[in-house]
């Protein structure tokens, strides 16, 4: 075991997980529970419990929980012993470095570790006016960025070499394996020799909220292709959970944050005093980097490149960043492709005028489809007023709707009432499409059908619906788990039909025949959504009345009887084997 029992008990302790969950989510007393907006998916009414008299959280919609371990993890991006170390430093708990969870043999400390002495190596370089000049005349002749902004964001050089950083960090201890895990260098098909990922370039390092550099990205000096490189994902990060400079913009974007596409346009707002700016790490906007915005901030000014890919990525940001609650401006940028070029023609104070003139996402929404169409033609108007009901259909607020479909009436010269009608049609259908979907979605889970968590639940129901039931009570109560473990109850793993119920009703006796079980402890062997299983499983027996030994032992005895039924071939699949022999015959 990486954590004891007792050392997991006095950090959570510490870490009161309403308090804790209620700086990332705005939770209302209900009753003796807590409830809020679910962090982890878009609602409009609240279905996630935070649960004091447990300490943990559940959301009925998703199925997100756990307790505060698994909350950070998720909220956090950390794996469980990421997660254990930073509630125990929140805490003003001092834990072992090397306690630290692996995951493929390298740990995140390890990772953390081995990027800190690449970025001083990069820096270094940067610095070397014999290896340097080109990167350095780059940064402060063709970007014009002032020293004191290189040094503040860490910048450097990566040479053109075929293997400069991989012997520098293989000198310090490194091995080629945490090398090629860390994603800093790679190994040639051909040769079997270990290289350098990044070569030739500007380098850029990215660091999380609590200053680790998590990973690089890596910028051409010419018109190459690419023009970017960027860390893969690693133990210790993940590009769809990370932005670019949040840990400084963090204390300056209370009210708004700026959001760019690439690094040189968050460095340029920095250095013009834009210190709220950051960009996602090489890929479109994540519903993860919605949802860490929607952390920080309350309104993000959406300043992506005015070109056509620009503009594709700025609809589907507006639509992400308004789902998690966000209010959501663009801005236009008339002269330049990018806040760099603009500041560089316009100054700092024309752009800060740009941003306090930012568009909503319905005006950018509504001027970008107008200007698809000829607004002369009727079978044009017809269709931009499809596409603005479309739209308009889709928003939560009916004053919102309306003040909506007055505007794009004036706009295309048509009757209030006409838009309206076409929107309420619209939204009709679609509560209807999503009623159908609901519906059908609650009968594939009650057949197990599409569990990505219990695969092999859609075998055997009445196995599962046993198996649940068991695991829920066995979670739930010290005197089940130790009937089990003394063998009163005769229980052991191979009697559970699913594989994923096997392994959990293994774990959960192993840590109780150790004297060590909580249900903190077995977030080192289930990932988060897995986590959040077993929370809704433990629920689901709380909400009924009798959960007493005689149901556990009936339940029990009821999964044996599942499988032994399984066993001698009268079970479900055997039933699918002769039906399927007598259609053949049949053919």
């Amino acid at each position: 075991m990486r954590f004891s029992k007792d050392l997991v008990e006095d950090i959570r302790s510490r870490n009161d997980i309403v308090e804790f969950i209620g700086t990332y989510v705005n939770l209302k007393r209900a009753g003796s529970n807590f409830g809020g907006l679910c962090p982890y998916h878009s609602e409009k009414t609240p279905s996630f419990t935070v649960f004091p008299a447990t300490q943990s959280f559940y959301c009925f919609g998703c199925g997100a929980g756990g307790d505060v371990i698994t909350f950070a993890m998720r909220s956090e991006n950390l794996d469980y012993a990421g997660a254990v170390e930073f509630l125990a430093k929140r805490a003003g708990i001092t834990i072992k470095a090397d306690d630290e969870g692996e995951r493929g043999g390298v740990s995140r400390r390890r990772i953390f570790d081995m990027n800190l002495s690449a970025a001083k190596y990069f820096r270094a370089c940067l610095f070397d006016e014999r290896i340097g000049k080109e990167g350095m005349s780059y940064l402060v002749n063709d970007r014009k960025l002032p020293m004191s902004v290189i040094k503040h964001f860490g910048l450097g050089f990566a040479p053109n070499g075929f293997g400069g950083l991989t012997e520098h960090l293989k000198k310090l201890g490194f091995t080629e394996q945490e090398l090629i895990v860390g994603f800093l260098c790679g190994k040639s098909q051909k040769t079997g020799r270990a290289y350098d990922y990044f070569r030739n370039r500007v380098i850029f390092p990215i660091i999380n909220t609590s200053g680790d550099v998590i990973a690089f990205g890596g910028r051409v000096m010419d018109d190459s292709k690419p023009k970017y490189l960027n860390s893969s994902d690693t133990p210790g990060f993940k590009k769809s959970k990370n932005l670019f400079a949040l840990n400084y913009a963090k204390n300056h974007c209370s009210e708004r944050l700026i959001l760019c596409e690439g690094y040189m346009d968050v460095i340029a707002l920095h250095s013009a005093g834009f210190e709220n700016a950051v960009a996602t790490l090489g890929t479109a906007l994540t519903q993860e980097q919605a949802r860490l915005m929607a952390k920080h901030t309350k309104q993000v000014i959406i300043s992506y490149d005015s070109d056509e890919a620009g503009q594709a990525a700025t609809r589907k940001a507006v639509r992400m960043l308004s789902e998690v609650g966000l209010d959501v401006k663009i801005i236009r940028m008339e002269g330049a492709k990018d806040p760099d070029e603009y500041i560089k023609k316009f100054g700092k104070e024309s752009f800060a005028r740009v941003l306090d003139s930012g568009r909503t996402g319905f005006e950018f929404k509504l001027e970008t489809t107008l200007a698809k169409y000829n607004l002369a033609s009727p079978e044009d108007k017809i269709k931009a007023s499809g596409e603005m009901c479309e739209y308009i259909s889709d928003i939560f607020s009916g004053v919102e709707r309306e003040v909506y479909i007055a505007s794009v009436a004036k706009r295309l010269g048509l009757s209030e009432s006409g838009l309206k009608n076409d929107v309420e049609i619209l939204r009709k259908r679609k509560l209807k499409q999503q009623a159908t979907k609901n519906s059908n979605d609650a009968r594939m889970s009650a057949m197990g059908i599409g569990d990505n968590i219990n695969r092999d639940a859609a075998k055997n129901i009445r196995a599962k619906s046993a198996e649940e039931a068991v695991i829920g009570l066995l979670l739930m109560f010290d005197e089940y788990r130790e009937l089990v473990v003394k063998g009163t109850v005769r229980l052991k793993k191979e009697d559970f039909f699913s594989e994923f119920h096997s392994r959990v009703f293994e774990r959960i006796i192993g840590l109780a025949e150790s004297g060590e079980y909580d249900f903190s402890l077995l977030g080192q062997f289930f990932t988060p959504d897995e986590m959040g299983r077993l929370q809704g499983l433990e629920q689901k027996r709380r909400a009924l009345t009798e959960n007493g030994r005689e149901v556990f032992t009936q339940c029990v005895k009821a999964l044996k009887s599942e499988k032994s039924l399984a066993q001698s071939g009268d079970g479900i699949d055997e039933i699918m084997m002769l039906l399927e022999r007598k259609r053949q015959q049949n053919k």
